[in-house]
């Protein structure tokens, strides 16, 4: 009973002090409620009328006010109406949002206002509930609330807030750095030390988009207007279980890179930091297939050579780790990407299909027995400096570009449904860390031939074709090859290229 309890906490506390009573309260206070919905005492209440509201169309007052109450508690954030029951106050001890509605239930704005701060009208929050997208209205108030993730009072977890926005204000001007009035996006994307920015608008954080794939950038050209996004990266702030020193101010010297290209910045000094239970954190909304040695250098360039722990795989974190084949690793992800429904992860052969050209059947030998080829799958990097932004960002571009490569082999049919006749077979292999080899039936002769294919960097990549010295030339030189694979960046249509010009050259004899 209600007695019995309160006699209970009763007994528990008066032996002690009131001050310490009083300080548990105010820390309670100050911590959001975080469990679950499903786990919370009346989770499936919670949980029926949630559905029930996302089937229904929100169209009056009273509709749209329970549907942000029910969304705002799943949160775990708290709802106020006002006294004209007109605005809807979403609140938490560190932000606040105001939802202005007319009496037909229409959004006339919404404004968002952190600690300490003026509300600012928020056009992405505004947008999504005047088309009733609540999922991405839910989503940004989750990404709010994670931004105050770190352990603390409010005091600290303003001050993680401050350290984030600094940060975002030396990315800023690094996204500044050797832009031209003319510049387009893509340049920005393949070229700019920290990619194409967009800076953080209400409560949509930071995102970079760091890689665009030849295709895209083709269907964005023949497409004006369409959306095509390549591979993007957020900027967050997130809690950890140790101290480290984060900015309170940019540290971004100059505007200009000197003449080495390098960025001059402050140093970490007492004075231009804090300690804080937190790091900056590049996160990806898919996860990234990543070698173990390309791990290592990015943690060299954080200083985070002995926290691998912060390095989410999977869901589990690296201390230790059983690493997996690196190219088993970027066939799930491909398939996962590609394939609308459930399909067989452990598939190594695939059948690929171009226009005026037989079918490609690829083999993908995933290198098991090559310890230096084992990668993760990373979700997230954290790192403290902004200077090691720029560096994070060159080496993502390097291996997204490669596992691209590698993906273009990939396909989401592993049985050839027009039988075994009139096919081209050819093996992939793995050699190095970003390079790898191409094995094929010489067109003409019953040897092999082997295309080498060493992606140096995102934009260099190097090729060579190896032939028995004795069998006629394929009328593909390396630097022919080399110029297709960076135009296209898929193995198929470079193979179908050499096998034209084989059929050329063989026709012209």
């Amino acid at each position: 009973s209600k007695n019995t309890l309160l006699e209970q906490l009763h007994l528990k506390y008066q032996q002690k002090p009131w001050s310490e009573t009083l300080k548990l309260v105010h820390f309670c206070m100050d911590k959001p409620l975080q469990w679950p919905v499903s786990n919370a005492p009346d989770g499936p209440l919670l949980s029926c009328m949630e559905k029930i509201q996302r089937a229904l169309n929100a169209k009056s007052l009273f509709s749209v006010m329970n549907r942000l109450e029910s969304l705002s508690k799943q949160k775990g954030l708290n709802t106020h109406v006002s006294p004209s029951e007109t605005a809807c106050y979403i609140t938490s001890n560190m932000f606040y949002i105001e939802v202005q509605l007319d009496k037909d239930g229409e959004v006339m704005d919404v404004k968002l206002a952190h600690l300490g701060e003026d509300p600012v009208v928020c056009d992405d929050l505004t947008q999504h509930l005047r088309t009733k997208n609540y999922e991405a209205f839910g989503k940004i108030l989750e990404d709010l609330s994670n931004m105050y993730q770190i352990p603390g009072n409010s005091e600290m977890k303003a001050k993680g807030y401050f350290a984030l926005q600094a940060l975002e204000k030396d990315l800023y001007s690094m996204s500044l750095l050797d832009r031209t009035p003319d510049v387009n996006r893509v340049t920005e994307v393949l070229h700019g030390k920290v990619g194409h920015l967009v800076p953080r608008t209400g409560g949509t954080p930071v995102n970079i988009e760091f890689y665009i794939s030849p295709y895209q950038v083709l269907e964005a050209e023949l497409n004006p207007g369409s959306q095509v996004c390549g591979t993007k990266t957020v900027v967050t702030l997130e809690g950890t279980d140790t101290v480290h020193k984060l900015p309170l101010s940019p540290l971004l010297v100059d505007s200009q890179a000197g003449e080495d290209g390098h960025l001059a910045f402050l140093p970490l000094t007492d004075k231009l930091s804090i300690d804080l239970p937190a790091f900056f954190v590049l996160k990806f909304h898919q996860p990234i297939p990543m070698s173990s040695s390309s791990i290592e250098e990015i943690q060299r360039l954080t200083g985070t050579a002995d926290k691998k722990n912060y390095y989410l795989v999977s869901g589990i974190q690296i201390t230790g780790l059983k690493l997996a084949p690196l190219y088993e690793l970027i066939v799930q992800s491909a398939l996962k990407e590609k394939c609308s429904e459930d399909f067989s992860t452990h598939k190594s052969r695939f059948f690929v299909s171009l226009p005026d050209c037989q079918k490609h059947c690829y083999f993908i030998n995933k290198g098991s027995e090559k310890p230096d080829l084992a990668g993760v799958l990373v979700s997230k990097i954290p790192f403290s400096h902004p200077k090691c932004v720029p560096g994070i960002i060159e080496i993502l571009r390097h291996r997204v570009a490669f596992n691209n490569l590698i993906s273009s082999c990939v396909s989401e049919k592993d049985t050839n449904e027009d039988g075994d006749s009139d096919l081209l077979y050819f093996e992939v292999v793995p050699h190095k860390n970003t390079s790898f080899s191409v094995f094929f039936l010489h067109p003409v002769k019953e040897n092999l031939a082997c295309v080498i294919i060493d992606l140096i960097t995102s934009r260099e990549v190097q090729c060579h074709l190896h032939l028995n010295p004795q069998d006629p030339t394929l009328n593909s030189s390396d630097d022919f090859i080399t110029r297709a694979v960076k135009r296209c960046m898929s193995v198929p249509v470079v193979m179908r290229a050499i096998f034209r010009n084989a059929a050329k050259a063989k026709a012209d004899n």
